[in-house]
């Protein structure tokens, strides 16, 4: 069997996102279409591309072509998504392109109502494109992550334009960084009166200012006094679900690092919060503050770097 590049039919690379190659595809189909198109291979270059886009605008088969190439089905007869039938007249016949299949297509890449050689439109009533999805990153503060709730957005209807959309929205409680949410239907309206597409919203936390996040794990950094540190204290020290007791056993040191369990990110896995120690010395800024440090000194026979 003779192997067909797709991705080289469509112009596109073998990395291609979905959307780009969607992109290609109403280029291509829009140039070699035998209704505009005259050239004499028009309806061979347009039967290409939608050969070629039907395979790769489908996961399971574009993964299959990537995997097995011109042996990608196995045996089965390719039939060209429906497009085998032959050009007359200006007509399609067989195949999926026959009658209102061909005028969904035909509207869905020149827009509106096309008239055939005969004057008639096509037939109205069936089911349209769907409208664009929408990318949009909500930034968001870690007491939202952690606690999740209902959030009014703000956005753009479309990319470039100005008219703006109101929505209410749930943050799921413990979402990550990263994660994307699908709202339905709530992206770009179709132009062709179709469903609207998908709105995907991409949470990014803020930096906090206690605070940071290494996966669902909370770190917090906690300052203590050098007599604080050698001697032990108990105190209390924030969480994201509030504070909490927190004894601080005598001879830390920093860096060391404290583990709060399960007050860290809530969800299917919990994390926990880690407390890090930071011993911070007074400045030495006046003469009872030199000697009290060099009467330190003199004190301890201390030498803390073991090289």
């Amino acid at each position: 069997m003779k192997y067909v590049d797709y991705y080289q039919i469509l112009g596109v690379s073998r990395d291609a996102e979905k959307s780009d190659i969607k992109k290609a595809y109403r280029k291509l189909a829009r140039k070699y279409h035998p209704d505009v198109n005259q050239a004499a291979n028009a309806e061979d270059k347009f039967k290409e591309v939608n050969e070629a886009y039907e395979v790769l605008k489908d996961a399971d088969k574009r993964q299959a072509y990537d995997r097995f190439g011109a042996d990608w089905k196995h045996g089965q007869q390719f039939d060209g998504g429906g497009f085998g039938g032959g050009f007359q007249g200006g007509n399609y016949s067989g195949g999926g392109f026959s009658g209102g299949d061909f005028s969904d297509f035909f509207e869905s890449i020149f827009g509106g109502t096309h008239q055939q050689a005969g004057g008639s439109p096509f037939q109205q009533g069936r089911q349209q494109p769907r409208g664009a999805d929408l990318q949009l990153k909500l930034d968001i503060s870690l007491e939202e992550a952690f606690n999740g709730g209902s959030k009014t957005i703000q956005f753009a209807k479309a990319p470039g334009t100005t008219e703006m959309k109101k929505l209410k929205i749930t943050i799921p409680k413990g979402v990550n960084g990263g994660q994307k949410i699908r709202l339905g239907k709530q992206g770009q309206a179709s132009p062709y009166g179709g469903e609207s597409g998908d709105l995907y919203l991409e949470m990014n936390i803020q930096p906090h200012r206690l605070f940071r996040l290494e996966q669902r794990n909370v770190i917090l950094r906690l300052p203590l006094t050098p007599w604080e540190a050698a001697e032990g204290t108990n105190l209390k020290v924030p969480t994201l679900s509030g504070s909490v007791e927190l004894k601080i056993k005598p001879g830390m040191q920093s860096g060391q690092k404290m583990r709060l369990k399960g007050k860290g990110m809530p969800g299917p896995t919990v994390g926990d919060q880690f407390v890090e120690i930071m011993i911070q010395t007074p400045p030495a800024d006046d003469k009872a503050a030199k000697k009290f440090y060099q009467d330190m000194k003199a004190q301890f026979d201390f030498n803390p770097r073991p090289f």
